[in-house]
């Protein structure tokens, strides 16, 4: 693969069981880096192995609350020396809650704050001292694309990975110098769990309202898939991005880039 290869790396993925965060760390694997992840509970590693398992790849799969700065730092310090040091972070772990801002609490907001960019923040800290040491580190932050656009009923997700987005330049800005790049990948609507509602099908058969705008709103014409961020993922991690840095790269299908169709 050269340039793209990833032999000899080590990945650590949040919340990479299921979905965007599984699907890019096969795609990391495929290119040659051994795979760790975590996420909140035994149950969900435990899914997160088993399907690991059923593709080929090796991983190790931890539990970790990644919006607890001890127990980050504590399972940071447990890789290096069960794995090796991290060279590779992608800050996939989210949540979110879709309730007019008028009708969310605080604590909701702030829940959605916390797992969404106090979290990236926190994996991130933990991580930078040894990637200085080694002198090469590879953070990929998944902003989304309501880093760029908002919409009703996300305001607490729009405003965290807003956040996000920003702090991918910061630590870019900040941490450059020591050869790290921290870029952003900002995906479209993509087909997993988290979106399913939006794909439910109405009680006449008819397609749900979002997905009828959706995909007229996207040139592609449709839904993204996990598969769709694999290569943007293997692209930030290995060295043929070592002078990327700071950017968001959005795999939306066109979306930003299209005013939409004329009614």
């Amino acid at each position: 693969m050269g340039i793209f290869s990833l032999k000899g790396k080590i990945a650590w993925i949040t919340g990479g069981s299921y979905g965007i965060g599984f699907a890019m760390a096969c795609g990391l694997a495929q290119a040659g880096a051994a795979i760790v992840f975590n996420d909140i509970n035994q149950d969900l590693v435990d899914r997160g192995l088993a399907a690991y398992k059923e593709k080929g790849v090796e991983a190790r799969g931890y539990v970790c609350d990644v919006t607890d700065e001890a127990a980050v730092a504590a399972l940071v310090q447990r890789i290096e020396q069960e794995v090796g040091v991290i060279d590779i972070l992608v800050n996939n772990a989210g949540i979110i809650k879709r309730i007019p801002m008028t009708e969310m609490s605080a604590k909701d907001f702030r829940q959605v704050i916390d797992v969404d960019l106090n979290a990236p923040f926190i994996c991130a800290k933990t991580v930078i001292p040894a990637m200085i040491k080694k002198g090469s580190g590879k953070i990929i932050n998944i902003c989304s694309m309501m880093s760029e656009l908002g919409r009703e009923t996300v305001s607490a997700y729009a405003a965290a990975k807003g956040g996000l987005k920003m702090l991918t330049r910061n630590i870019a800005s900040e941490y450059g110098q020591y050869n790290i790049q921290c870029n952003g990948i900002g995906p479209g609507y993509i087909a997993t769990p988290q979106t399913a509602p939006l794909r439910e099908k109405q009680a006449d058969g008819s397609p749900h309202p979002f997905d009828s705008f959706l995909t007229a709103r996207t040139p592609a014409g449709r839904w993204g898939t996990t598969d769709d961020l694999v290569g943007p993922a293997v692209f930030l991690a290995s060295r043929a991005s070592d002078f990327v840095n700071g950017h968001i790269l959005y795999v939306d299908g066109g979306i930003l880039a299209y005013i939409g169709k004329q009614p």
